[in-house]
């Protein structure tokens, strides 16, 4: 986990540098580092990470697969020093391979639908990677880190809408915009263009599928944190489905500037981040052992994300630095609003356990 925090404070002190934010630069490598920090660096060794427990605990506590998240954890830190750039770039490449054999062997154990999908996605990350190795154009990478969130995503929800029985027109559908999202990304090798309209008319059909058929639409007329997660996932459709109209409409006009800004973004943030605002409660339990009590608090940097988000992509339409800086600054507000809130709410609750458990001659919760 501390492999997985490091880059993500790493990567948003680097995002706020790149917007002209004056702060230490604390590594002149750092503000080019951005992305790789965010995707490989912070979600690849968390989603890493959060496979490896699963499947150690499947195998009776073989700690081989969290070979993945280490070598993925260690790359994101090694982009810190004056390194040659193939060890950061190697190491969070075998780190991508580590995510595709833990997948390979869950789909033997358990063959069905959403794991072959998360597989590709964790296929689409090591490819990635392997571009990445290689010194192609950032710009050529990031289309297959996206496909990597968002196809491990995309599966996840495919999981949980089983409960819905749903049509085998409506499963067929799906899998078709995925294999059109794949193409597009084959295309961009050749035509970055043509290959970042095709995936973003994916992106579109995928994100509209998923507000039609994911549970989200059910669950968000509960109550606690069942509606919480609902109303984390549904607005994150939303910006997946600008997202993918960002891409089909400018496609690879723009490889850098607000735009581009606005293309990438618009999936990172307002998608994946949704998601990981969504889950956390459920993940972190899974990941460390320690409950986290859902608490009303949690709309706070949920709502700071979309409404910071919304204004970072309009400074980026209407082409002003000043609306992109604030919008971003808010953006990373919301992120840190997050991991306070939550650590705070943690902290409230093993506070009150180790009372109660003393009251009772229990042993109070242990610290993994």
């Amino acid at each position: 986990m501390i492999l997985a925090v490091l880059p993500l404070l790493a990567g948003l002190w680097a995002g706020l540098l790149r917007l002209g934010w004056q702060l230490p630069p604390l590594s002149l490598r750092l503000p080019a580092q951005h992305g790789p920090l965010m995707i490989s660096g912070f979600l690849g060794t968390l989603i890493s990470l959060e496979r490896a427990v699963a499947l150690s605990q499947n195998q009776n506590g073989r700690r081989l697969y969290y070979l993945s998240p280490l070598l993925a954890g260690f790359g994101a830190v090694t982009l810190f020093f004056a390194l040659p750039s193939a060890v950061p770039r190697g190491l969070s490449m075998l780190g991508a391979l580590g995510l595709t054999l833990i997948f390979v062997v869950v789909c033997r154990l358990r063959p069905t639908a959403d794991h072959v999908v998360m597989g590709i996605g964790a296929l689409l990350w090591l490819v990635g990677n392997g571009l990445w190795l290689t010194g192609i154009s950032i710009a050529q990478v990031v289309p297959w880190w996206a496909g990597f969130l968002v196809l491990t995503i995309a599966g996840e929800r495919l999981d949980l809408s089983r409960v819905l029985l749903l049509r085998q027109t409506a499963r067929l559908s799906f899998f078709l915009m995925t294999g059109l999202f794949l193409v597009g990304l084959l295309v961009s090798l050749a035509t970055l263009d043509a290959g970042l309209r095709l995936a973003g008319v994916a992106l579109v059909a995928l994100g509209l599928w998923l507000l039609r058929f994911d549970i989200a639409r059910r669950t968000v007329h509960q109550k606690g944190l069942t509606r919480f997660i609902a109303a984390c996932l549904l607005p994150g459709y939303i910006w997946l489905i600008i997202g993918g109209l960002f891409w089909l409409y400018f496609g690879g006009q723009y490889v850098a500037g607000p735009i581009y800004d606005g293309m990438l973004h618009t999936i990172f943030l307002g998608f994946v981040f949704s998601m990981i605002f969504g889950h956390a409660p459920v993940i972190i339990p899974a990941l460390l052992g320690i409950q986290t009590p859902y608490s009303s608090i949690f709309y706070a940097h949920l709502l700071l994300l979309h409404l910071s988000l919304f204004l970072r992509i309009a400074g980026d339409l209407i082409v002003s630095m000043p609306i992109r800086r604030w919008g971003s600054l808010l953006n990373e507000t919301a992120i840190g609003l997050f991991l306070l809130t939550t650590g705070l709410v943690i902290w409230r609750s093993r506070k009150r356990e180790l009372p109660n458990a003393k009251a009772v001659g229990l042993p109070g919760p242990s610290v993994h």
